[in-house]
């Protein structure tokens, strides 16, 4: 069906991390009126379960359901949580869209939804999702299936569009009152009336708070009001038509701009008769924001549609220029466009984003099609992410890559938008090809296993045609599948990568497909084998005169099959070689596969002390890039070192290690299957719990691991590294598993 998100495929996983208690953001301006609204949404909140605030579009549904979860918020202790729907546009996505808002970031290919009925099992929690009326179907499924699996649950949504679900309440949003009302305290003009302090109308008072904004100097006299009221009953109080009335303040009266309204209404009233009145308003009001603008302005606007989520300047810039508009005047327009509440700006870490409000984008996407222009934009937009990830391909192996790795998630949006035009789009197959390939440093990287083998699935199921982009595409599918101990499908996109190599010729295809053809023998528990085709990759690599990250890889999964072999001088002449190129190049992704690795050597060297140091350092740079893997492997291994005596006489902490080993299988949860399915990765965990168990009490082995379990991603990481981190709530008992409370540190990077 449309909206099945319950794609399922591979092995069943361990458990993921556990949702923190949520955030909601913050309101940056002032919340005006909506007080009936307010008290209404908070009684249906109180006795239903599926609440859904309907209306259209700029009528403020979102503005009023985040108030009403934050003022809701005491009743639900575990947490109220926000998922924005609009950058998602796959019905299949939608799932994964929840998981990485509750920052459950989830790489195994179990369905979303066992994923969340597990860990919001047993919880009190409130789940927002806004923005439902382009997945309804999945939207109204999802929420029917969590709602039946957890009894502790509440879901408040909002959509232009009932989800027709079981057990739905509505909420009708209305646009604000723009008629004077009496008041008083017991009138209706008072607390919990329509109209504001004063008697003034809701509407009015937005105006006048925004108008103030973009001229401090506006004032509301008694004369002034008449005028705003007017206009605001023009504009039929909706909030997005008020607020952009506002802005216009800085070159307009408030008597000109009603004036400029009449052409404007009638123009853009055209529509079906038998359209709800409130959607007519809407176009009306967007309709004249548009008209407001320069033909320039509204050109800009209908191209910026094509953008998913935020972008820069330089991506507006390239995507937008042409055909009427050039390079150089993009920034100047698109400053106009944030000026008049067209386009957002937003600040980030490398610089200031933009973004279009939904109802706006998809205003300016019906202007573009109607000029005929959607398809070559959305071919430049392509063009652009394509080199977005062509880009950060070459950067990763770099000084840059940590900066690689947030450009490219705050990016994501817009490369999931351009993955699907050429998945959508007949002749763009190979691209879809090469883009889905070409992102497997995020894949891998970024801790999103389960998303890139989404996206390199349909694309391989589209096209079978033997290029060089679907080599690229199954060597990268065959490593995704190997991390995630899916050997199954590893083996076979393997070889046929390798067939196809050795058919056309494809130097290149043959080095990976060989490469990962060792990784997956050396997580089958061959590592004699792992070190022939290891031996052979690294050959190809020196040949064609490839280095990057990979290439340092093949070297450390080289010295791990001579260690896994008990051969621990071979292997750790190979980690050398490793580290030496990751700091003559700046790399830090695989250089904390290197600290792991020697970390292991050298505990099988009895050098405990050492071994610690390396694996807490390759466990940091593995937090710095949500690589869930690395860190699953580092907390395993730091948990091995834990059992090791201390200082002369000073017993290992056997309880300690114990937490961390229940740290860590829930972090293996969100990767694949635990260990990868060997026995040789699976060695420290299993020597771990063997000392556990002959040193702790029955009770204290499970009372321990199921407190580490109990810890998010952030507090285990923290009390790896040595420090203390706070569970998901109280811990019952005390002793060598109690876990302390203190706050977790702030997550290097959103997942």
């Amino acid at each position: 069906m449309a909206g099945d998100w319950r794609a399922r495929s591979g092995e069943p996983a361990a458990r993921p991390r556990e949702p923190e208690p949520g955030r909601l953001p913050a309101e940056v301006t002032g919340f005006v009126g909506r007080q009936r609204e307010l008290a209404e949404l908070a009684g249906l909140l109180a006795g239903a379960r599926l609440v859904t605030v309907t209306g259209p579009g700029g009528v403020g549904k979102s503005r009023l359901a985040l108030r009403a979860a934050a003022r809701a918020a005491g009743a639900f202790p575990d947490g109220t949580w926000l998922v924005e729907l609009a950058p998602v546009q796959d019905p299949l996505l939608l799932g994964r869209a929840v998981l990485e808002a509750l920052r459950l970031t989830d790489g195994t290919a179990r369905p979303p939804l066992d994923l969340l009925t597990e860990r919001l099992s047993g919880r009190c929690t409130l789940l927002v999702l806004d923005g439902c009326e382009h997945l309804v179907q999945a939207c109204a499924e999802l929420a029917d299936a969590l709602l039946r699996a957890l009894p502790g649950l509440r879901v408040l949504t909002t959509s232009r569009a009932a989800l027709r679900a079981s057990g739905e309440h509505l909420l009708t949003l209305a646009p604000l009152p723009v008629d004077p009302r009496p008041s008083g305290p017991g009138g209706p003009g008072g607390p919990g009336g329509p109209g504001g302090p004063g008697g003034l109308p809701d509407a009015v008072r937005l105006f006048a708070e925004r108008a103030r904004a973009v001229l401090p100097s506006f004032a509301l006299t008694e004369a002034d009001a008449e005028a705003v009221s007017l206009l605001c009953r023009r504009l039929d109080g909706l909030p997005l038509a008020v607020e952009l009335a506002a802005g216009r303040l800085r070159a307009l009266s408030v008597e000109q701009i009603t004036a400029r309204l009449d052409d404007r209404f009638r123009l853009l009233t055209g529509g079906s008769r038998t359209a709800l009145p409130r959607h007519r308003a809407l176009r009306t009001t967007i309709g004249w924001s548009h008209e407001l603008c320069t033909v320039q302005e509204r050109l800009l606007w209908a191209r910026l549609s094509v953008f998913a989520g935020s972008f820069d300047l330089e991506a507006a810039e390239y995507v937008c220029a042409g055909d009427g508009l050039e390079a150089e005047d993009v920034l100047d327009l698109l400053d106009e466009l944030v000026g008049k509440s067209v386009v957002l700006g937003e600040d980030s870490a490398f610089g200031v984003r933009f973004r279009l409000l939904d109802t706006l984008r998809d205003y300016g996407g019906q202007w573009l099609r109607a000029a005929g222009e959607e398809q070559r934009l959305l071919r430049r937009h392509r063009d652009w992410y394509l080199g977005v990830a062509t880009w950060g391909e070459v950067e990763w192996f770099g000084p840059r890559q940590a900066e690689t790795a947030e450009r490219t998630e705050l990016a994501h949006p817009n490369l999931r938008a351009a993955l699907e035009f050429c998945l959508a789009e007949p002749g763009e197959e190979q691209i879809a090809l090469l883009l889905a390939g070409t992102l497997w440093f995020y894949w891998v990287g970024c801790g999103h296993l389960g998303e890139g083998r989404h996206w390199l699935d349909r694309a391989l199921a589209l096209d079978r045609e033997p290029t060089e982009a679907r080599a690229k595409a199954l060597w990268v599918t065959g490593h995704l599948a190997t991390l995630q101990g899916d050997l199954e499908t590893a083996r076979p996109a393997l070889e046929e990568c390798r067939r196809q190599a050795l058919d056309t010729g494809d130097d290149r295809a043959l080095a990976y497909a060989v490469h990962r053809q060792g990784s997956a023998a050396l997580i089958g528990d061959e590592p004699d084998r792992a070190a022939e085709l290891f031996e052979e990759a690294l050959w190809h690599y020196r040949t064609i005169g490839e280095l990057n990250s990979n290439v340092v890889l093949a070297m450390v999964e080289l010295g791990l099959a001579y260690l896994f072999q008990g051969d621990p001088e071979s292997g750790e002449l190979w980690f050398g070689q490793a580290r030496e190129l990751c700091e003559e190049h700046g790399e830090q992704w695989a250089y904390a596969y290197v600290l792991y690795a020697t970390a292991y050597a050298h505990w099988m060297d009895g050098a405990v002390r050492a071994a610690r140091a390396l694996a807490r350092e390759g466990l940091r740079l593995n937090h710095l890039f949500h690589d869930l893997l690395g860190i699953a492997l580092a907390i395993d291994l730091l948990a091995l070192l834990e059992t090791e005596p201390g200082d002369p006489g000073a017993p290992g902490d056997l309880g300690g290690a114990r937490v961390l080993q229940g740290a860590a299988h829930r972090i293996w949860g969100a990767v694949g299957l635990p260990f990868l399915g060997s026995r040789s990765f699976f060695g420290p965990h299993q020597e771990c719990a063997e000392r556990a168990r002959a040193g702790l009490t029955a009770q204290e082995y499970e009372r321990c691991y199921q407190a580490g379990a109990r810890l998010d991603l952030d507090a285990a990481v923290s009390r790896a590294l040595g420090g203390s981190g706070s569970a998901g709530g109280p811990e019952p008992g005390s002793g060598p598993c109690a876990v302390p409370s203190a706050p977790t540190p702030a997550p290097a990077r959103n997942s």
